[in-house]
């Protein structure tokens, strides 16, 4: 159980934008030896609250107070909250990938004398923190060897030599698969009880927030709904359900998570036999090894597996021979063999594929609704090098209201979109482009529950249009809701074939790991 004692306090705290309140009167109150999960939907919110907290928007520029440790705050910037003890942690890992990890951890407060840098007290220090979270690797490994989760924990370490008091996790198990996740949940919890630092952690992941959190403060159109208490059984089992939670971000009962498709899956329209991919960092290392799968029309295939397990790497070995080195085997639509040797000739061949990092890889963020929505098929708007306007303005009307995405304008800068809607364009691009088959690379991250559902409900209806599409999700939960056939990946082969409605977790993890 947490100490009662507030350790910060945000008390009616306004923030404008030209014409937008972004929040409205919200009170949150985090207490000593506590993790609390701040909730909501994809613009309630939750992002402004902790820019607000860390300095990011500085005192002057908010309207309320913020209290830590009992003393009234007015923080000018980053720096100043950090002092304090309040450190944030990005969704977005802010390490240096090219340096060590004890350079990442003291990047900016180097153990240094007369600017010389004691590389024996970094290593010692470095080695300190790293134990405290279980990171046994060596302190000069560059931080661009681990994978994922590690990162984190380096992230976390970093937090921990400014002396944090509280941490903000945003979106922290976003990228991890399950065992990094369950790993960085325990780290939260011995942080909490060997340490008395408090965290508050910003999820999407409901079932994470109802295992781990103490507290929970949903916000919902930038004002705070309400704080549940967690209490637990003797199994640790909370007395808060993820329903329970849905209902208050959204503020309706969501009774279906995964809506049912009713349209019954056709002739065989993708197929992939054989295929075989090495690593192009590692030639000698086979990536893929005689992979085999098909898909029918209007089916939802998905493909389940741990990281690593080559789920992407299929996917971009397919579409356009993006990823991979001495590539074989077939890719064939409607029974004939069809040439995807570049992503332009698989465009036109029918394939699409939603990349899982839509900031990087799926969408120009300093360009408008419009322009990315025809992006992947200028020919249908164009004649020779010239765009037709408003045929332009057309198609992304007509994208905009088929998948209801949120924005003022079609001119709206996408950057500007919260993550749900900038998932909508995203797939607006790719369905202007006519596919025949579409990949969907984790089509749900970092989007809230209300946006899944109509995500879900998009996928169902392309399907119901007789496209054949491929899921790939580190979601369980979301691979068997929404796939009729599964195949589960384990170090880049195929392990097994399930139905949909019949798999259960267990047996999905089962195959994984009896490869």
């Amino acid at each position: 159980m947490s100490d009662q004692a507030a350790l910060l306090e945000m008390k009616s705290i306004t923030k404008t934008f030209p014409g937008v309140v972004a929040l409205d009167n919200v009170n949150l109150r985090v207490r000593r030896r506590e993790i609390h999960a701040l909730v909501g939907e994809n613009g309630a919110g939750k992002s402004t609250l902790m820019k607000v907290l860390s300095g990011v928007y500085p005192h002057g520029m908010y309207e309320g107070e913020i209290v830590f440790e009992d003393v009234p705050c007015a923080f000018a910037g980053i720096k100043q909250s950090e002092k304090a003890g309040i450190v944030i942690i990005h969704q977005e890992l802010a390490l240096s990938p090219y340096l060590s990890i004890m350079e990442n951890i003291f990047l900016g407060d180097e153990r240094a004398k007369y600017n010389i840098i004691n590389w024996e007290k970094t290593r010692e220090d470095a080695l300190l923190y790293m134990r405290k979270l279980g990171l046994h690797e060596n302190p000069a490994m560059p931080v661009n060897k681990l994978g994922v989760g590690k990162q984190q924990l380096v992230e976390i370490a970093k937090a921990l030599a400014k002396d944090a008091k509280i941490l903000i996790l945003d979106e922290p198990t976003s990228a991890l698969n399950e065992n990094d996740s369950q790993h960085l949940l325990q780290i939260l919890r011995e942080l909490r009880d060997q340490h008395n630092i408090s965290s508050v952690l910003i999820s999407h992941k409901l079932n994470e927030v109802a295992e781990v959190a103490d507290r929970i403060t949903i916000l919902r159109d930038g004002k705070t709904i309400e704080t549940l208490d967690v209490e637990r059984d003797s199994n640790g089992r909370a007395s808060i359900s993820e329903d329970r939670i849905i209902k208050g971000m959204v503020g309706r009962e969501i009774t279906d998570r995964f809506p049912k498709r009713n349209n019954l899956p056709g002739d065989v329209v993708f197929e992939v036999k054989n295929w075989t991919v090495y690593n192009p960092d590692n030639p000698e290392r086979k990536k893929l090894d005689n992979v085999h799968i098909t898909v029918r029309a209007g089916e939802v295939v998905g493909l389940a597996g741990l990281v690593g397990a080559g789920r992407t790497e299929l996917a971009t070995s397919i579409f356009g021979k993006y990823y991979g080195e001495n590539i074989s085997g077939q890719t064939l639509i409607d029974g004939k063999e069809v040439n995807l040797n570049s992503i332009p000739r698989a465009i036109e061949q029918g394939l699409a594929y939603l990349t899982e990092d839509r900031k990087e890889f799926g969408l120009v963020l300093i360009g408008t609704v419009k322009e990315n929505t025809t992006l992947a098929k200028l020919k249908k708007i164009a004649k020779g090098s010239v765009i037709n306007e408003s045929e332009e303005i057309a198609a992304a009307e007509e994208y905009r209201k088929k998948l209801n995405t949120k924005t003022p304008s079609i001119l709206q800068l996408v950057g500007n979109l919260s993550g749900g809607n900038q998932q909508k364009v995203a797939l607006a691009k790719w369905l202007f482009s006519d596919p025949r088959v579409l990949i969907l690379d984790e089509p749900t991250r970092g989007i809230d529950v209300g946006a899944k559902h109509e995500i879900y409900t998009i996928i169902n209806n392309l399907a119901a249009q007789g496209i054949a599409c491929v899921l790939i999700s580190s979601e369980m939960p979301e691979i068997i809701g929404m796939s009729d056939r599964i195949y589960v990946m384990s170090e880049g082969r195929i392990t097994a074939e399930l139905q949909g409605k019949t798999a259960t977790q267990e047996e999905i993890m089962g195959h994984i790991l009896s490869n």
